[in-house]
């Protein structure tokens, strides 16, 4: 299945070095990397990029409901011809 973006934006600022760089780093095997940002900075469109240049399933986790909410929206928004699910995962307190 094919991640096709739609949006009539374009990365911008720091959005393309940013793409670029987690591109690279998991085409050479770094299956594990952080993209930080501030609220409203675009961090979801720039990680909306990253799956499209991939091409790859992949698996978003956000550490609120309200977070994993606006996430699954944004998605199934803007990748509209992947298959978006949202799945919630609760964990044990610790004592």
């Amino acid at each position: 299945m094919e991640f096709k973006l739609h949006s009539e934006y374009q990365p911008t600022g720091d959005q393309p070095q940013a793409i670029e760089k987690l591109v690279k780093g998991f085409k050479e095997g770094n299956q594990c990397q952080t993209l930080q940002g501030v609220t409203g900075s675009g961090k979801t469109f720039t990680m909306a990029n990253v799956i499209q240049a991939l091409n790859k399933p992949t698996l978003v986790f956000a550490h609120t409901s309200e977070t994993r909410c606006a996430c699954f929206t944004r998605y199934r928004g803007r990748v509209r011809s992947a298959h978006i699910n949202m799945a919630s995962l609760t964990l044990p307190s610790r004592k």
